[in-house]
């Protein structure tokens, strides 16, 4: 089998007999005022953190979202879309299918204001999403772009750019490793399905994304996955495994390269009431403002002395002055 199929026959056998912390993070989901998870969806919580970033989500937007696993950030998304077809849920393996569809029958039971209409879900895979050019707001996949080869994840990431608007937003939690994942894990086709041996470094992922053509990241948060042990995966040393949520904008890519931001402010501390680059960025004096990486180097090189740039928070949930 190739690894994709091998991939479609373990999520199968888990849609069918739910492997309770498979490899989600272990953390409670989302909580929202009048919203009941069903225990199922919990249970068949098979993702790495959370694409659902209640700022993205005004004005009803329409969701597609890739991989429906138990439906759980489905019926999230629904939520905030309420309405017939508003979460376009496309999911390759029939059983996961059905038993997304078990389980958004259990939700609209026990949620007054969800009605199953509001997610449909469509046979179909993230390299050809059954959906037209420009023509969904979001696009969401949790834990699931990890497993893909380079080559295929890129597939994954341009059929995203296609289907979302201009100013669209692509909304991903993955693993990422700390360092290089050695090619005997890599080739290990049941690690790669449990999400254990596909992650690329955090460099290698933004590259891809950006090479996609997406010109701004937005890091939401960046925490500790799991351990691939020296003893248990054969490795020289420990490999930590990271989970990245980011949301990446369909925006043009500037000349001088993509904006990501991190959690960085850049504060100036000058004489002069506040510092004018020329080039867009004005910062007042003892004021942090929040700048993206490529911008905060920049204003660093300008003034060292009179310029402070602070650490990566790995957190970035809007504002600033890039």
């Amino acid at each position: 089998m190739t690894y994709l199929e091998t991939a479609a026959q373990f999520y199968s056998e888990v849609a069918q007999t739910p492997e309770v912390g498979l490899c989600c993070v272990q953390s409670t989901p989302l909580q929202l005022p009048g919203l009941k998870i069903p225990l199922v969806m919990q249970e068949m919580n098979y993702g790495c953190g959370t694409t659902v970033h209640t700022t993205e989500l005004a004005n009803q937007p329409t969701v597609l979202y890739v991989g429906v696993g138990g439906g759980l950030e489905a019926l999230q998304f629904a939520y905030f879309s309420r309405r017939p077809g508003a979460v376009i849920a496309v999911e390759p393996v029939e059983a996961m299918r059905e038993a997304a569809r078990r389980n958004l029958e259990i939700a609209a039971q026990e949620n007054p204001w969800f009605d199953t209409s509001f997610v449909e879900i469509r046979s179909g895979d993230a390299f050809n999403l059954p959906v037209a050019d420009a023509s969904v707001d979001v696009v969401a996949q949790n834990c699931l772009f990890n497993i893909f080869e380079p080559a295929d994840l890129t597939r994954a990431l341009k059929a995203a750019y296609r289907v979302l608007k201009p100013g669209g937003r692509l909304q991903m939690s993955d693993p990422i490793a700390t360092s290089p994942i050695p090619p005997h894990l890599q080739q290990d086709e049941q690690l790669r399905a449990m999400c254990l041996s596909g992650a690329l470094t955090y460099q290698e992922y933004t590259e891809l994304i950006i090479n996609a053509g997406f010109g701004q990241i937005e890091i939401r948060a960046r925490r500790p996955y799991r351990l691939l042990d020296k003893q248990t995966y054969n490795l020289q040393k420990n490999l930590l495994l990271e989970s990245l949520d980011s949301v990446a904008f369909k925006v043009q890519i500037p000349e001088d390269g993509a904006c990501i931001f991190t959690g960085k402010t850049a504060i100036y501390a000058g004489t002069e009431t506040f510092f004018d680059d020329a080039a867009g960025h004005i910062l007042q004096r003892g004021i942090p403002a929040a700048v993206c990486d490529k911008t905060a180097a920049k204003l660093a090189s300008l003034k060292p002395t009179e310029i402070m740039v602070t650490d990566s928070t790995w957190h970035y949930d809007g504002g600033g002055c890039c």
